[in-house]
This record gives C-alpha cells, structure tokens and sequence, in this order.
C-alpha cells in the first residue's frame, strides 16, 4: 500500500507541475533539445519492475555519460563513461557488473547527434494535451530494447524515461527540476574498479 501511495503522489505532483494545455511537440524539436543538453544535474526516483522505488542524484554529460547516485540504503552506483554501463553494488563482492552502452536504450539520448526522425528509430509519438511522449529505439537493433521519453514543453524539458529492455522488464525514472549548463569534470563518469576484465564483447 505504500508503494501504491507512493506511486499515486509522483504521478500527481507530475501532473500538477504539468501546464494546462501543449501542442505534440516534433521530433525535430524534441532531438534539437536534446543536442543542446550537453550538462544536467537533479534528483531523480526510479520505480523498477518489481514496484521497488530508489531515489537519488542524477548527472549528465552528454554525449555517452550519465551516473546515477543512489541514495541509502541503495548505495549502488550505474556510471555510463562514454562506451560502458556500469553498476556497482557495494554489498557484492563480485565487483563492477559491466555492458557495452550501445547495447542499451540510453544511447539513443546519450549520443552525440540525437536524430530522432531517422527512419524506424521512433515507434510511438503522443500527446495527452500536457506532455509529448515518443518511443525510441536503435533502428538497426531493436532487440536492444527500447526507451518512452516524456516531454512538457513551454520551454521543452525531459521529465521521465521508462526503459523496456529485451527481457520485457520495465524501469521508469522520473526527474526531478534539472540544472542545466554547468561544468561537470569528466572524473565523475569514471567507472570504479573498471578494467579490462569487466569489458563486455560489443
């Protein structure tokens, strides 16, 4: 019951942040903003699959960077350095878990030219009268899963994902408000313990 309280909350204080009325924002508008995203940073709660919820720090470094801080009593850590996913969990004792980026769905806004009218890229486009929603995938890969990307606009800004991966499960991180354009050192989005041994076959 708390789950679904809590649940029920974000999705209200989405929809009471959302403004009255948009128009479906185009592709073209929404890979334009997303280019210019080159920094952010905020808070962000991730509901997974199986209805647990994890609150932290996100930051982003376009292109091919993002690092997830996961607030206590998580405490894992999903850093993408430019070609490599990885988590670390320190509870395991087996180290960094590792996956080659262009295998997942964040690449699609991680990259450096996002594009996102290019043929059989996006295979859902709505708008419920408040945000945009699209969903996107590597045209030539879909069996990498796919992401749901949801903008409001006025001006335009992402406020959550929803990443289906090829298994059919579903993790949604809805953002918090996202500062944008400030320096952020490229130290951040070093893997801890990354090594050869952790390099997964692309």
């Amino acid at each position: 019951m708390k789950t679904l309280a809590f649940l029920t909350s974000i999705a209200l204080s989405v929809a009471i942040a959302l403004p009255a009325a948009a128009e479906k924002l185009s592709l073209g508008a929404i890979s334009g903003y997303l280019n210019g995203l080159q920094t952010a940073q905020g808070a962000f709660t991730q509901i997974n699959d199986d209805g647990t919820i994890s609150t932290g720090r996100i930051y982003i470094k376009r292109p091919g960077r993002v690092r997830f801080e996961y607030d206590p009593p998580d405490e894992t850590l999903v850093v993408a350095d430019g070609d490599t996913v990885g988590i670390v969990d320190p509870k395991s004792n087996t180290g960094p878990e590792a996956y080659p980026l262009h295998r997942t769905p964040l690449k699609i806004i991680l990259a450096r030219n996002v594009d996102l009218t290019r043929e059989r890229m996006v295979t859902g486009h709505a708008s419920d009268g408040k945000s945009t929603t699209i969903r996107a995938q590597d045209p030539d890969n879909p069996e990498y899963g796919s992401i749901d990307l949801v903008f409001t606009a006025d001006p335009i800004e992402l406020r959550q994902w929803v990443i289906n991966d090829s298994g059919g499960g579903r993790t949604t991180v809805v953002l918090g408000d996202l500062r944008t354009g400030m320096q952020l050192a490229n130290d951040r989005f070093v893997i801890p313990g990354k090594g050869p041994e952790i390099r997964q076959d692309r």
